[in-house]
């Protein structure tokens, strides 16, 4: 067996299958469809050096980040994610253990979610590490929750704190990640809010959502300009953690500009019809309006949020 084949069984080694699919083994996956449901599909690429340090993150912390950030993206429509397509590049000496504890962490993650990891490609890259990532899921035919839906008079809701995977990583870059192990595992382990997401689905009243990747400033404007209106955001309202407030003022640093421009929390942004019921932790950050913008209401400042280009 040559050495691509003996890696695409170590990773398939333990995987279940639901009954009635086909996973890894064929030229396809076979995913059988489901009367009054709709297939959601979100595709994510890593790339060593932009998306993640090798030398910072361990291997099954990176696997699971591979599969959560994806699930994050199922969650962000109300969805229940259900299969994973995994294909990586790696240089010939990642092969062995390295390998092996990424795909033990990225299922890890699936199996924490109710994903199946069904097929993917693997391939030999000179230097970097490349990870793409496939993920399928589902819902109610007609019920997903697009960035298209928020109307003026909408209260914007966040889904929890903001800000602490920006801290953790600007402790990790800063070589003081033992000093907040919370922080840390905030950015090297995101917890999609995939329950959530279902239930917000099936809220009347929700009207517009999707996940905080790159920062609430970088990411509520796409839902602004999908449904064609303006904001304002209260920034004396953004939610953050107690650890977060604690090595802000421990190092000097600005708690709302990790929470606003920094991304990476993977919780859900949404927007609700005023006196809709909503679960504890759901915190109004501000409200859709009629005129086109964004405004920053308690500061004086502008936020950017990630940008990838």
């Amino acid at each position: 067996m040559n050495a691509e084949f003996e890696l695409i069984e170590r990773i398939k080694n333990g995987i279940k299958v639901p009954a009635g699919i086909t996973g890894i083994g064929d030229d396809c996956a076979i995913i059988p469809q489901q009367q009054g449901l709709d297939t959601l599909v979100t595709a994510d690429l890593l790339v060593e050096g932009r998306h993640f340090l090798l030398e910072d993150a361990n291997p099954e912390d990176l696997g699971w980040k591979s599969a959560a950030v994806n699930i994050s993206d199922i969650a962000a429509m109300g969805g229940r994610p259900l299969a994973a397509f995994l294909s990586i590049a790696l240089p010939s000496h990642l092969t062995g253990k390295w390998a092996d504890r990424f795909a033990a962490g990225f299922k890890e993650a699936c199996s924490a979610y109710g994903v199946s990891l069904l097929g993917g490609d693997t391939s030999a890259s000179d230097d970097k590490v490349f990870i793409n990532v496939t993920l399928l899921g589902q819902c109610p035919h007609g019920k997903a929750l697009k960035r298209s839906g928020a109307v003026p008079g909408d209260i914007i809701f966040v889904s929890g704190p903001l800000g602490d995977s920006a801290a953790g990583l600007k402790l990790i870059l800063e070589g003081k990640g033992a000093e907040s192990p919370v922080l840390t595992s905030r950015h090297y382990r995101p917890e999609p809010r995939v329950e959530l997401g279902q239930l917000l689905a099936a809220t009347p009243g929700i009207h517009a959502m999707m996940d905080i990747s790159d920062g609430v400033a970088a990411d509520l404007p796409h839902i602004l300009e999908e449904s064609r209106c303006g904001a304002s955001v209260d920034t004396t309202k953004i939610p953050v953690s107690q650890e977060l407030k604690a090595i802000c003022k421990s190092h000097g640093w600005p708690p709302l500009t990790l929470a606003l421009d920094g991304g990476e929390d993977y919780q859900l942004l949404f927007t609700a019809a005023p006196g809709t019921p909503l679960p504890q932790g759901c915190t109004a950050i501000g409200t859709i309006e009629a005129e086109p913008g964004l405004r920053w209401l308690g500061t004086d400042r502008s936020f950017q949020g990630f940008k990838h280009f």
